[in-house]
């Protein structure tokens, strides 16, 4: 994390490598305006030869040593005034901190002219401190996210790091928001950065030992309950689906298990539960070797889980949550399974195997029915599932699929909140009858024709589920990203660690 601190400060005055503004799409007004003057005009200039215009994620660089306490200022554009939300605010942040990194600036300020910013959405009651400022905040620390660790240092050409963030308030009246703003944005990019961290590591570190270890070490610091069962501990509990995913791995399987108690003794609880496939060869129904590096990051709705928890413990929400994570390789060694087995479930489902590559749901499957001696308030997964969900919506929003219309609204309004963006897909009969065996009571891929893939998958999940409001939400094509976002590098994007906390603040 990168050293963040507020400060009330005379704008024009403030020293600082680079000063990072915002714009919206009309000509400079406000401090902009004056900082025009200072420039001679040079902001409007920008904006009359259209290489400024203010739009979303635009950006102006000046240099401006001697004019005003900063060395440079960066004034990055906010798009429209009515379309101006947390979300705007966050991309802009993130856009503007990765160019003065990449302009090998160390010290940065940001500042935003509320008055001149259009209407940023009002806090919420669930909001502690400044909306402005906590987005200001996750913009820049995600934007500016890297992963080092299996890189030598290059003495030479060092790569260029902000290391300090100063967020900066117009008055002494508003530190006090401006700071409880800033305090609770870090606890929840520090929980980011982490699931971001353990998405990157490669498979031959991230086991699913390692996965164990991680949540070990993170509820100890946090002080919240976590237990690992091991493949022992699975047999007793008749966890024929999962366990027959990790036969063909040397790798033992985990079965992690995090509770968190913010709320009341009788509240129930919410059980999110994350896919935790620490690398995915397709098994016997072996995947392409194109892009089958990627598949380290089959783990990622473990990670969130991971990182939710965190997330939670650290903000000392006032609810109950249970994190669980399955984590297993799939691997096509000797004792693999192979297409035409049959598996049975904890719940006492039978299941055939038809592809060995449709491994999430099998270990999902044995997640859900333990999540269920929790009574739930709610269930929720996050699972790569599919390469479906990235046909029907790319790599834009996630997927849910639920049996409680309620719970997936208010995920998909968190989702739409923090820009962890969901889309509702319908779970017809036709497609829960499509996951019916001939020989089994399902069958862990449809037939040719039926289509819908991302759908499929949860209805295969369903029956698992009992009678809990269930939601299923498929981030394969969310997970990570091949393309740099304003604050989402490429990689791991932790993508559900935001979206779930806004959820879980909003109970």
């Amino acid at each position: 994390m990168i050293q963040t601190s507020v400060k009330a400060d005379d704008i024009l005055k403030h020293k600082t490598d680079c000063l990072i503004l915002f714009s919206l799409e009309t000509k400079p007004a406000g401090l902009l305006k004056q900082i025009d003057g200072l420039l001679n005009g040079a902001l409007t200039a920008a904006f009359q030869s259209k290489r400024f215009e203010g739009k979303l994620n635009q950006a102006f660089q000046q240099s401006v040593r001697g004019l005003m306490g900063a060395d440079s200022i960066i004034v990055v554009g906010l798009g429209k005034s009515k379309d101006v939300k947390e979300e705007q605010i966050r991309q802009a942040s993130g856009t503007g901190a990765k160019a003065a990194e990449k302009s090998r600036h160390r010290k940065i300020a940001i500042f935003l002219d509320e008055k001149n910013a259009g209407k940023p959405a009002k806090s919420k009651k669930t909001q502690i401190g400044s909306p402005v400022a906590a987005a200001l905040v996750e913009g820049a620390q995600l934007g500016l996210y890297h992963f080092d660790q299996y890189k030598s240092p290059d003495k030479d050409d060092p790569p260029s790091r902000i290391n300090e963030i100063t967020v900066l308030a117009s008055s002494k009246s508003k530190m006090k928001d401006y700071q409880k703003g800033v305090d609770q944005a870090e606890k929840l990019c520090e929980a980011v950065i982490a699931t971001r961290d353990l998405q990157h590591h490669p498979s031959n570190t991230a086991t699913p030992a390692f996965l164990a270890k991680a949540a070990q070490t993170m509820a100890r610091k946090h002080k919240i309950t976590c237990k690992v069962l091991e493949k022992k501990d699975m047999e007793k509990l008749k966890m024929g689906s999962l366990l027959g995913v990790a036969r063909g791995s040397h790798e033992p399987p985990k079965f992690i298990v995090m509770e968190y108690k913010g709320g009341k003794a009788k509240d129930k609880p919410v059980v999110i539960i994350g896919k935790g496939v620490t690398f995915d060869t397709g098994g016997i129904s072996l995947k392409p070797g194109a892009g089958m590096d990627e598949m380290k990051f089959d783990m990622s709705g473990g990670a969130v889980t991971i990182g939710t928890l965190q997330a939670v413990a650290s903000l000392k929400l006032k609810v109950n949550v249970v994190g669980i994570v399955p984590a297993t390789e799939n691997m096509p060694g000797g004792s693999a399974i192979k297409p035409g087995d049959i598996l049975t479930a904890s719940n006492g489902k039978t299941i055939e195997v038809l592809n060995t590559d449709a491994e999430g749901r099998l270990i999902l499957a044995d997640a859900l029915v333990y999540a269920q001696r929790y009574k739930p308030k709610a269930l929720i997964d996050l699972a790569t599932l599919t390469g479906a969900v990235i046909m029907a919506l790319g790599h834009q929003a996630a997927a849910a699929v639920g049996t409680d219309s309620k719970l997936v609204q208010k995920l998909i309004e968190s989702g739409d909140a923090t820009g962890e963006r969901l889309w509702e897909l319908p779970l017809y009969e036709e497609f829960e009858k499509a996951t019916k065996s001939d020989i089994a009571d399902l069958k862990n891929i449809t037939s040719k024709g039926v289509g819908a893939g991302t759908i499929t998958g949860a209805a295969f999940l369903k029956p698992f589920t009992g009678d809990f409001p269930w939601a299923h939400l498929d981030i394969a094509g969310t997970a990570w990203t091949s393309n740099e976002k304003p604050y989402v590098p490429k990689g791991g994007s932790a993508y559900g660690v935001r979206l779930l906390i806004d959820y879980l603040k909003n109970l």
